[in-house]
């Protein structure tokens, strides 16, 4: 009887693990309508036939037949290799990551089924929500981009020096340039999408893993559940490190060729000129910030879980020496001091606290039924969490916000000795 029971699971559960659902739909139709799915051998020809004319040769035409005087565009060469080198880093990150594990595998939405329906809930709701912000912030920059590229044209002093006709000229040239800009925009944020997609999943599951504090629960499994979600976190800095570190390494060059370009001496710094190079440092360092932010919140909602282990562990204690008859009597317990009990400030903090507070940063008490776990066991796996905290690492260092000071201050250092070096500042 269980063996037909569990053969007439198993066909429901594999068809959740396929992975078929509206909002995986949507983004397979996002990655498919840009050429960035890779899922076959078709798809990845396309892909890679639609990069090398996006991203190639369009930027290499642009370049070299649209700047055909120095002082015409004095910037398109550190827009075009930044764009290019970005969506060059992106679809390199998903097509290598996707033919290694899938595309389900990839996002871990095969797990997604094993969660409680708050879970798969709340990351439907994230999924929607940051292709959301993508399409809303990718729609506003390309609008910039089309006002700036139709002014320039209709501007610019000198005409493009082909066809007999400039108006059509000008208009193929703008269209394919455009296309080219979104095409290599769309997929470097696309990919950093994709990241903090999987960064809030993993987030989604730390709280529900912190509710098995407030359960009946034995070590054995909260430590077999903690050791799943550390080995999901490393499999994802080992897919994402190199598109992080890559990209870190990409935007700071960018940004430093940009600074030498536009405070050179005799350098004509205008709208007219450095309109694209302005977008174009704008969609690099939100994409980064977008991946650092990610890897950054999941790792700190690691180590809170610490410190909410912690706590239910001096809770517990509390608890049971507080229905031990050898403890002091109730009188003794009366006259120690009375402090207010956290749950009194929660209406004075509502309107002044953050909105995504959650359990792992909660200042409320935990309610325990740990009584049956004993002091040893449950200050072991105290132990253990502080000794083996959760999060996103690049080659052995966490991206926590420490390691995140960190890289500002050197990249501050280096764009005030960038900045002495071209302008003469002390």
């Amino acid at each position: 009887m269980a063996r037909k029971e569990a053969a007439s699971f198993l066909p429901a559960m594999k068809s959740h693990l396929e992975c078929d659902g509206d909002e995986l739909f949507g983004l397979r139709s996002c990655l498919r309508w840009m050429c960035l799915d890779q899922s076959n051998a078709g798809l990845a020809a396309v892909s890679w036939v639609v990069f090398f004319v996006l991203a190639v040769a369009v930027p290499t035409v642009s370049h070299f037949v649209l700047s055909y005087r120095p002082h015409r565009r004095p910037y398109d060469l550190v827009v075009q290799l930044s764009l290019s080198a970005a969506a060059a880093l992106s679809i390199l990150s998903l097509s290598a990551a996707t033919r290694r594990r899938g595309f389900c595998r990839f996002l871990f939405l095969d797990k997604v089924a094993m969660e409680s329906a708050h879970a798969r809930a709340a990351h439907s709701a994230q999924l929607r929500r940051s292709f959301r912000f993508l399409a809303l912030f990718l729609a506003s920059c390309f609008a910039a981009e089309v006002t700036y590229k139709i002014w320039w044209y209709a501007f610019s002093v000198d005409r493009i020096p082909f066809w007999k006709d400039p108006v059509a000229t000008g208009c193929v040239a703008c269209v394919l340039e455009l296309t080219s800009w979104a095409y290599r925009s769309a997929s470097f944020l696309v990919a950093c999408a994709v990241f903090r997609s999987t960064c809030r999943l993993h987030i989604l599951r730390l709280q529900e893993f912190a509710a098995v504090f407030r359960e009946e629960s034995e070590v054995m499994p909260v430590l077999k559940e903690h050791l799943r979600l550390r080995r999901q976190l490393k499999i994802i800095s080992h897919h994402f490190r190199g598109f992080i570190l890559s990209g870190m390494v990409l935007v700071t060059a960018s940004q430093f060729a940009a600074v030498l370009v536009t405070t050179r001496r005799h350098s004509d710094d205008n709208l007219f000129n450095t309109g694209e190079l302005a977008l174009c440092s704008i969609v690099l360092v939100t994409g980064l910030l977008i991946c650092l932010r990610s890897a950054a919140k999941i790792t700190h909602k690691g180590q809170a879980l610490t410190s909410h282990a912690a706590k239910w562990h001096v809770c517990a204690t509390i608890d049971s020496y507080a229905v031990d008859p050898v403890t002091p009597s109730e009188a003794s317990a009366m006259a120690a001091p009375q402090f207010p009990h956290a749950d009194d400030y929660s209406d004075e903090e509502e309107g002044g606290g953050s909105s995504e507070e959650d359990e792992l940063e909660g200042t409320k008490i935990v309610p325990t039924h740990a009584h049956t776990i004993s002091f040893q066991k449950r200050q072991a796996l105290v132990t253990y969490l502080e000794n083996n905290r959760a999060g996103i690492t690049i080659f052995g260092f966490t991206v926590d916000r420490t390691w995140l000071h960190t890289v500002f201050m050197l990249e501050t250092s280096l764009f005030l000795w960038l900045l002495g070096k071209t302008i003469g500042i002390s």
